[in-house]
This record gives C-alpha cells, structure tokens and sequence, in this order.
C-alpha cells in the first residue's frame, strides 16, 4: 500500500465532464445533476483501508445533505486486473453490503481520473452550482477512527456553499492508497 496524499489543483477550476456507468445500471454525466446545488466527486474503491474506514462518513454525508440538493458520486478508477476486488461486479456487491447510498461510477480506461489529476483513494472534489471547484480536501481531521474527529471540514465546507458563505481557504489534502494504474 502506497500512501499518498491529493494534488493541489486550482480554486475555480472548472468541472471536467464525464460519461460512466453506474452499480445501478444506468450511465451518468454531469448534467445528470444539473438540478443539484453541489457536486462531491470521490474517487474511491472497494479495497483501500482509507475509503473504509470512512465509507459510513460519506454514506452519512449523503443522507444528512439529499434534501439540500447535495450529490456525493464515487468513482472507481482502480484497474481492476491486478486489483479484483475493484472490478466492477465487486462495485456493484460493495454497494450492496455496504447501503452505498449515493451514484458509484466505473472509470475503466482511467481517462476521467487522469483528466482529474487524481492521485489516491479517497480524493475529494466539491463543485458549487456554476461547477467550479470550490473544495478539494479531506472528509475530516481524523480518517481512521470517527470518534476522535474534531473538525469535520467536508460538512463545513458543504454548509459553507449552501449558506453562500465562502469556504474556508486552509484545504487539507486527503491521504489514501495510490490510484492502481493500469
């Protein structure tokens, strides 16, 4: 396991469209979400202990912000020959076992986690209405044990659009396991 953290990319930059399929069946864009307030891209996967242990975090997330017009997707890059816990099906059993709750999309070329600059799982991107990134930072300061978080930067984040305040500038990267390259 690689431990590596997000790559700064520039406030305001904007969304990079995308065109996957989904556990649920169905193929996604952006502008499948167009009535949504905010965006909240995470490029995940099934297997890394990083995405597990906050896994019930971002399920939570979703259901505490679905009637705010807020939409988490995740999206698996991690190729999944050398890595079958990451295919495909296995997404589709995860999202089953787990009560993912939100979309979670299969990037199986890696184009659209390359095009991201996507460097581990997981690695947070927040969109406001107009698509601009506006947040890239970890969920919170503390991704092994829920019980001991003191700031949860994500939600505040979140809060902070929906409020129309601005967000905090002091951006932590997240850490996670390197994206397995293809």
């Amino acid at each position: 396991m690689t431990l590596l953290e997000s790559l700064k990319l520039p406030m305001g930059t904007s969304i990079i469209n995308f065109n996957l399929p989904a556990t649920d069946g169905k193929t996604y864009s952006q502008s499948d979400f167009n009535d949504k307030e905010v965006l909240v891209l995470i490029f995940m996967c099934n297997h890394c202990p990083y995405v597990h242990a906050i896994i019930d975090r971002l399920i939570s997330i979703q259901s505490d912000y679905a009637d705010k017009s807020v939409q988490l997707i995740g999206i698996n890059a991690n190729d999944s020959v050398n890595y079958p816990e990451d295919s495909f099906d296995a997404m589709k059993d995860w999202v089953e076992e787990k009560g993912i709750n939100f979309v979670y999309l299969h990037d199986e070329d890696q184009s659209v986690a390359r095009a991201y600059k996507a460097q581990c799982t997981p690695d947070i991107y927040v969109f406001d209405k107009s698509r601009q990134l506006v947040y890239h930072g970890r969920i919170d300061d503390n991704w092994k044990d829920e019980s001991f978080v003191t700031k949860q930067e994500l939600r505040e984040g979140l809060d902070a659009i929906l409020s129309g305040q601005p967000i905090s500038e002091e951006q932590h990267p997240t850490m996670g396991c390197s994206i397995k390259w293809k």
